[in-house]
Order: C-alpha cells, then sequence, then structure tokens
C-alpha cells in the first residue's frame, strides 16, 4: 500500500496507434484478455477501474500491454506504481479467485463491453447502436440494447470476431440475463 499511496496521480492507461489497428484488423498475437484489457483502455479508466472489470491481474496486464507498445501511460510516474498491486494481489488465497470471477459478473461490465465493441466498429449501424445502448437507463432496456448489438455484430465483422464477441459476454453477463441476451435474434426488417 505504501508504494501506491506514493504516486500523485493515478495512470489512465490509453491505446496507441499500434494497439488501435490491432484492434481493427481482429488479426492479431494478443489473447482474449489482452484484448479485452485494449478496448477498456480508453484515458478515462484508471487503473483500480481495470482491476474492477479486468480482476486484480490488471495491473500486470497493463504493465504488459504498455513494455509491448500497446499502451501509454499518461502519468510520467505510472510504470513504477504498476508493480505494487501485483506485490499486493499475490498474497490473495487461491479461494478467492471464485468470487473475483462472480463479481465480475454485472451488467455494467457487459454495457462496457458491448459499448466499446461498437465505438471500434466503423458503420453506421454500430453508431446507431451505440447511442442506443449509450442511453439505455433501465435493465430491460439495457438488456434489449445489448441482444440487438450482438444480433447486428456478425453483419458488421467477422463470424470469428463476433463469437469471441458471445463469448466474453457469456463470461461477464449476469447469470439471469445470459439466456435472453445470446439467444438467437432475427435482425428487424428494415
Amino acid at each position: 500500500m505504501g508504494v501506491r499511496a506514493a504516486v500523485s496521480r493515478p495512470m489512465h492507461p490509453r491505446k496507441t496507434e499500434l494497439a488501435l489497428s490491432v484492434l481493427q484488423a481482429h488479426r492479431a498475437p494478443l489473447d482474449l484478455r489482452q484484448r479485452r484489457a485494449l478496448i477498456l483502455c480508453d484515458g478515462k479508466r484508471s487503473l483500480d477501474d481495470l482491476s474492477q472489470l479486468l480482476g486484480n491481474d490488471a495491473p500486470a496486464l497493463v504493465a504488459q500491454l504498455i513494455r509491448d507498445g500497446y499502451l501509454l501511460a499518461d502519468a510520467p510516474d505510472a510504470p513504477p506504481a504498476v508493480p505494487a498491486p501485483v506485490v499486493m494481489a499475490a498474497p490473495a488465497p487461491a479461494a478467492a479467485a471464485a468470487p473475483a470471477t462472480e463479481r465480475r459478473r454485472s451488467m455494467v461490465a457487459a454495457r462496457i463491453y458491448v459499448l466499446d465493441i461498437l465505438a471500434l466498429q466503423r458503420n453506421p449501424t454500430a453508431q446507431q447502436l451505440h447511442r442506443q445502448l449509450q442511453s439505455s437507463r433501465e435493465e430491460g432496456e439495457t438488456v434489449n440494447a445489448i441482444r440487438l448489438a450482438l444480433a447486428h455484430l456478425p453483419a458488421m465483422t467477422s463470424d470469428g470476431y463476433a463469437q469471441r464477441v458471445r463469448g466474453r459476454l457469456q463470461e461477464v453477463l449476469p447469470e439471469p440475463h445470459l439466456a435472453t441476451v445470446l439467444q438467437a435474434t432475427p435482425l428487424p426488417a428494415a
């Protein structure tokens, strides 16, 4: 905790041009977890925010992506702050892994993920779906907006990418909404 307290300003990692091109290409030497971290690193989320969305190993993951040239840290003192959470996370008991996974199941995490996926698409339909999801306030509206975005995604990108997004949503959506969101939804008539 002492190392983290010494940092005067929290780190807000943001994507480099390399990261943007890798995410747009949908083919890269990145695993799903690294892609997810890149999508969530928008320069607005702090390292603490990312830890809540990605888990306790987020600082190490962000540090690796910074070293590999995919992310930039906006604070000049950010790199020394990265090892501190890794040291703090190491003594956590192995039994805490299951609750951490469950804690990451949230409508907010699913909503942020889909918003970020839609923002990466250069398509008018994606922009409209992004606005619809962003303006949804009630849980039912959010579920329907995510379901609609997921139904339109295969028309905007590759089938493999759409399947990876579905797989990630299976990990983050709250259990009661899994069947509703992930069911096959026909596209509405134009």
